[in-house]
């Protein structure tokens, strides 16, 4: 069957995050002073073929721990779902 992978990573809090801060700068700027943190991530959305949902779950963190995340300064979250669903 057919599954679809959705991840988020986005920097480990303490990591600096540029991006974020530029961000923040620029709301805080443009008048939206209540914002208090902006954090950057990435989000990938891989389509898998699989025998079930718990293999689906198994090769996308095989392949978050192989390449997709740097586990020293980035965390991800992960959703696995049949396609179509």
């Amino acid at each position: 069957m057919r599954y679809r992978a959705s991840l988020l990573i986005y920097l480990k809090e303490g990591v600096l995050d540029t991006q974020g801060r530029t961000i923040l700068r620029s709301l805080h700027d443009l008048g939206y002073g209540e914002v208090q943190d902006v954090r950057v991530g990435k989000y990938l959305r891989i389509t898998l073929e699989a025998a079930d949902e718990s293999a689906a779950r198994r090769r996308a963190e095989a392949m978050c721990s192989d390449l997709l995340v740097n586990d020293l300064i980035e965390e991800y979250s992960l959703v696995v779902e049949e396609e179509g669903k």
